[in-house]
């Protein structure tokens, strides 16, 4: 049976989501948690192996992640016991029971036919929050707003952000990995100060794109504060996308700012096909023409 598990975490102490050898990791407590509550290595069962809809680096957070698990039904259903709730709402009051405060399931569900959690999802959400300002630089903030010492420009950070939308080789946002692609569909980039709301103050990026390669949006960030200290013009962060290089591009910004908010997927009798889609190669042609040419 496959399980689609949503889930929330505090990355502070987490060293990413991939399961490391002596490592505290996401996916290492979480199928650490799966195996004790399924009781697999009792019944000698393989454990759990989850697949996450996007990896987090070192200190990100996620509100909105989405995961799915493979289970036998023979575990599942005596991980229920004597209970009488479904086999899905007892697994889930286990994993509450064993997981610690800084991740936390919020619900798990039986998968609808071709769902996968990382090939089946449309999109992925981020939000990268900072502060500019002493009056409200709060402490308790302190594990996922970025402190930032030099006052920003929100509205030149804006204007830049959406120069980059569309269809493009992020490249030069990209950390590479030999044999990964890195076209991708970048839907939203803004900035914004928000004067109302727990983000009050602060200067807040929404991303959303169809994927994000390693690091992408930690160097959209970091050419976006560029711009927003007038040390670069509005137009440089398209100019390096364009140049396709890395080399001498965006600082990456701390890991700690950044939270994924969400993960969306299409109806239910699409997910098989978006998957496949999903796993086709990018080519290098499959780009738009220009940068910001659907913003």
């Amino acid at each position: 049976m496959r399980l689609r598990l949503d889930l929330a975490y505090d990355g502070t102490a987490f060293a990413g989501w991939a399961r490391q050898p002596t490592l505290r990791t996401v996916q290492g407590v979480l199928e650490d948690a799966l195996a004790t509550v399924l009781r697999a290595g009792p019944l000698g069962r393989p454990a759990p192996r989850v697949t996450v809809a996007g990896r987090t680096d070192a200190g990100v957070h996620a509100r909105g992640q989405v995961a799915h698990v493979d289970v036998e039904p023979v575990l599942l259903h005596a991980a229920r016991g004597r209970s009488d709730r479904t086999a899905t709402q007892a697994l889930l009051s286990r994993l509450a029971g064993v997981l610690p405060p800084d991740l936390v399931v919020h619900r798990v569900l039986d998968a609808p036919a071709g769902f996968d959690a990382r090939f089946s999802a449309l999109r992925r959400r981020y939000t990268y929050r900072i502060c500019d300002d002493h009056e409200h630089r709060d402490p308790l903030t302190r594990t996922h707003v970025l402190w930032h010492r030099r006052p920003l420009d929100a509205e030149a950070m804006d204007s830049a952000a959406r120069t980059l939308l569309g269809r493009h080789d992020f490249a030069a946002f990209c950390k590479p990995r030999e044999g990964a692609t890195t076209i991708r569909t970048l839907e939203v980039f803004r900035w914004s100060r928000p004067t109302e709301g727990p983000d009050a103050g602060l200067v807040v990026a929404d991303v959303q794109a169809d994927a994000f390669c390693h690091s992408m949006v930690r160097a959209l960030v970091g050419a976006s504060v560029a711009v927003g200290e007038g040390r670069r013009a509005v137009t440089w962060p398209a100019e390096l996308l364009a140049g396709r290089r890395r080399e001498g591009g965006a600082a990456v910004v701390a890991a700690h700012g950044l939270t994924l908010e969400e993960v969306g997927y299409p109806s239910d009798d699409e997910l098989a096909a978006r998957a496949d889609q999903t796993r086709a190669r990018r080519q290098a042609d499959d780009v738009d023409a220009r940068p910001g040419c659907c913003g």
